[in-house]
């Protein structure tokens, strides 16, 4: 998206305008998908003004209309796929991750939530020849599990056409057997990775936003962002609002979330992964009891929803519980100390 002179829309003069570039509306798309209530808070307008704000923004970034079918499917071939360098979970997910969607991956502690996490922040940045999107990733990390070292292991572990196509996208010399193009490569692949420990939620719900700065700022260089992790979406919330009474305030709170995730997906083109927290349910008499905590809106709002079960040793179990567009499946992997590799 192109820088857009905001003052051109009506009611913006020069200080509103310097207010919506501070919140980060820089353009007019960001400001077409905005809500007027946002805006007017943002920006300090009036509901009325706001709503004439983004209504001109919406004309000016041609959206908001109706089209057609086939514009719709011309659309979606810019989307990206991530592939996780496993033709069984490929295929599965129908080619890899999907930028401009919100893939959510729960499961019980050890299913391996985190390390797909790290798996895909190292995959993104692999030239598209080979499985990737040529861009930088996002981790918002709310249980301390991102560890650099695992990074490394992962990039170690890539297959050799993989790192040797990267190391010559980066003009790094030598090949997957040189122990110093390794070396450079992974720290080149750790430079990459703008990593936020998120202290509670109001904390990482403000992460969420620095995330949208910092994609615009990324948007016309070399790698821009193409992947934002929150690992894990649901913990704060669940330790924060304890008890019946503060459902509904929870609940409020991880859809504007949620929603604001989503916003940075679709306006920078990446594939948003968050990794969810489960619960037991003790009156389950058949079937796994195992089910994602979040409710109906983190339901509603995944666009990709993904099961991770342990099975025996380092395998484990891919099920894919809910897309708009694939038929549910299972997939197997194995957690291995090069990352994830096929079974």
């Amino acid at each position: 998206m192109p820088e857009a002179d905001l003052e051109e829309l009506p009611g913006v003069g020069p200080a509103t305008a310097d207010k919506l570039h501070d919140s980060g509306f820089d353009s007019y798309q960001s400001l077409a998908v905005a809500a007027p209530s946002e805006l007017s808070n943002s920006a300090d307008v009036g509901e009325s003004t706001a709503a004439d704000i983004v209504s001109a923004a919406r004309d000016a970034a041609d959206i908001g209309g109706f089209e057609t079918g086939s514009t719709v499917l011309e659309r979606r071939n810019e989307i990206g796929k991530l592939s996780w360098h496993n033709d069984e979970v490929d295929d599965l997910l129908g080619g890899g991750i999907e930028t401009q969607s919100i893939t959510e991956v729960y499961g019980e502690f050890g299913a391996g939530k985190s390390q797909v996490t790290h798996q895909m922040a190292v995959n993104v940045q692999l030239p598209k020849e080979v499985g990737g999107l040529h861009g930088c990733a996002i981790f918002v990390d709310s249980e301390d599990t991102f560890r650099p070292e695992r990074i490394d292991d992962m990039v170690r572990g890539l297959p050799d056409d993989a790192i040797n196509a990267t190391l010559e996208d980066r003009e790094i010399e030598g090949t997957a057997d040189d122990e110093a193009a390794m070396d450079a490569l992974i720290e080149d692949v750790l430079e990459k990775i703008h990593v936020a420990k998120a202290f509670n939620s109001n904390h990482q719900m403000l992460l969420a936003e620095k995330a949208k700065e910092l994609a615009s700022e990324h948007e016309d260089s070399e790698y821009p962002v193409r992947l934002l992790c929150i690992d894990s979406l649901t913990a704060h919330f669940r330790a924060e609002y304890v008890g019946r009474g503060e459902l509904a305030n929870r609940q409020q709170k991880l859809n504007k979330h949620l929603h604001d995730i989503d916003k940075v997906g679709n306006l920078y083109n990446c594939a948003v992964i968050v990794t969810n927290q489960v619960a037991s349910n003790p009156d389950s008499f058949f079937g796994d009891p195992t089910q994602p905590i979040g409710g109906n809106i983190l339901g509603h709002k995944s666009t990709f929803r993904i099961y991770l079960r342990k099975s025996k040793g380092d395998k484990r179990i891919v099920r894919l519980v809910d897309a708009p567009n694939l038929a549910d499946g299972e997939a197997v992997m194995r957690v291995q100390d090069g990352g994830l590799k096929p079974e």
